[in-house]
């Protein structure tokens, strides 16, 4: 059950193998294989319950994607000790609203991290021991590693039902909340990820995502971490990652949509081919059809970039392939029929209710939509969180429980809709929907629409408060000068005189950058645009 317990199974089997390579500072990798990996991380957990560390304890981790975060991680799992992930770049406040909500006895950190959690006291009422990862020293990772140097391998084992980590959602439209997770939801998606995207063991993984880098080991791949901030795939450097691709073979990578534009655009300038790759999986926020089709003419013929529709609280829910998209639904997009987000994976149900901002306390087929229509998308299946961490009023809100049989409905918090066919569309947060008098403007089937104008970047609707009541609004990023904005204004009205759900957008804002999510650089921050725009048009 434990889902540390693939790491020892891979490592019986192929023991020399690569597990992981990180970039060091000389510009190379340090790598280990998988018997080495298996061996650090059980030190590490036997030096954990030798120092008196107890299975069920929180360990905030807040280290960065290399050897010791793989060693560590499996280590926690191996003690049964919970480890609570944060987004670095959550900013200083929610960091400490995070970790006085887990409310962790054991702090993991890199040295800086270990100085700001003594300045700004982060977890101070509940935390009782620190260690460093890095500098040598007794309360340290290789600390740990020495205590337990010696003994049988460990293997905590857990119920069904027993908290395995805490994985914190990145506030992109909220504040961050603790997503509980349980070995078995963990297995499910290794099961699910395996199935769905056919990976075998041997492959070879480019991590680009600290919470997906977890996967590769369990799944038998070798993972490669290239060298670029986590925290800001947006900016990292394309050259880099083609050059690691090619230079370790790479037959899978993960990216977020933000990333993939980047590398897209610069291998598509460079004529570059990345013949290793067997595929490509992107997530995070919907990717836009042109980045997909400018990444695919870098890919071999029949090699495919797969979009996996999901949230912390349930992945992967639905996927679709970058076939489907090319060839079919990116007109339907394009006309502002929402961006499809294909078909549910193996064992998970979707279903599409009517739109309610309020609590469902239980689960009804009176709730469901008529055929066709725009609701709200509701999930069920093995990789649903039963919960928050402490959050009841979040459970409330977001959780359906079915009294037929006690399951979990989660409510995406999205917008979309099922056509004939089964497929799933996409219209946008259910949060970010305009609503007029007049009518209810859907983010995502509104910006596409505006989107296919030559000159624009990207676009993003808000709702702003005037005298009549709510307007929409539509900010805009220009590829143009400034010069150019005045025809640009005339284009797009144009594009939206097309469209019934678009004719009566009629107010424009270029911004010069819009706020974006930390965690993949692609999610926008509609709530700061609005209060910007809002201030634009006083």
């Amino acid at each position: 059950m434990n889902i540390a317990g693939h790491l020892p199974r891979v490592a019986a089997e192929r023991p020399d193998a690569l597990a992981v390579a990180c970039p060091d500072r000389r510009g190379g990798f340090v790598e280990a294989t998988f018997r080495q990996l298996d061996d650090r991380s059980d030190a590490i957990a036997r030096g954990l319950l030798r120092s008196g560390v107890s299975a069920g304890e929180r360990a905030a981790v807040l280290v960065k994607p290399g050897q010791d975060f793989f060693a560590l991680t499996f280590a926690l799992f191996k003690a049964g000790v919970v480890p609570v992930l944060i987004d670095p770049g959550i900013g200083v406040r929610n960091f400490g609203r995070c970790l006085a909500e887990a409310e962790p006895s054991l702090f993991f950190g890199i040295p800086p991290a270990v100085l700001a959690r003594k300045l700004l006291g982060w977890g101070r009422a509940t935390i009782r021991r620190i260690y460093k990862v890095g500098p040598a020293g007794p309360m340290t990772l290789d600390g740990l590693a020495v205590l337990g140097r010696e003994g049988a391998p460990t293997l905590h084992e857990p119920s069904a039902e027993e908290i395995a980590a805490i994985l914190f959602t990145s506030g992109s439209t909220g504040p961050p909340k603790g997503a509980i997770y349980t070995h078995e939801i963990f297995n499910a998606q290794v099961e699910i990820l395996r199935s769905t995207y056919d990976i075998e063991p041997g492959e070879i993984d480019l991590c680009t995502f600290p919470l997906f880098a977890l996967f590769a080991p369990a799944l038998g791949m070798s993972a490669i971490v290239p060298e670029m901030d986590a925290t800001r795939p947006g900016r990292a450097d394309p050259r880099r990652i083609i050059d690691t691709i090619r230079g370790r073979n790479v037959t899978t990578m993960f990216g977020s949509p933000a990333l993939i534009r980047r590398v897209a655009d610069y291998g598509r300038e460079h004529k570059i081919k990345l013949a290793t790759l067997r595929r490509a999986i992107s997530a995070g926020a919907p990717v836009p059809a042109k980045v997909i089709e400018r990444f695919a003419s870098l890919l071999p013929e029949n090699v495919q970039i797969h979009t996996p529709y999901g949230a912390t609280e349930a992945l992967p829910v639905a996927t679709i392939g970058s076939e489907l998209i090319l060839g079919r639904t990116r007109a339907e997009t394009d006309r502002g029929r929402g961006v499809c987000v294909g078909r549910p994976v193996e064992g998970m149900r979707v279903e599409v209710i009517r739109v309610d901002d309020g609590p469902i306390a239980a689960w009804s087929d009176a709730l469901l939509a008529p055929a066709g229509e725009v609701g709200e998308l509701v999930v069920r299946g093995p990789v649903v969180t039963g919960g928050y961490y402490r959050r009841p009023e979040a459970d409330a809100l977001s959780k359906i429980i079915d009294p037929a049989d006690g399951s979990t409905w989660h409510r995406m918090g999205d917008l979309g809709r099922r056509d004939v066919d089964g497929l799933l569309w996409f219209y946008g947060r259910k949060s970010h929907r305009v609503v007029t008098p007049d009518r209810v403007y859907y983010t995502i089937a509104v910006e596409a629409v505006f989107n296919t104008v030559d000159g624009v970047a990207r676009t993003a609707l808000v709702g702003v408060d005037g005298p009549s009541g709510r307007r929409p609004v539509l900010c805009v990023e220009s590829t143009l000068e400034k010069s150019h904005r005045r025809k640009l204004i005339e284009e797009l009205r144009v594009a939206g005189s097309r469209y019934d759900h678009t004719r009566e957008v009629d107010i424009f804002l270029f911004h010069p950058g819009f706020p974006v999510d930390i965690r993949h650089n692609a999610k926008i921050r509609r709530e700061t645009l609005a209060i910007w725009a809002a201030r634009k048009l006083r």
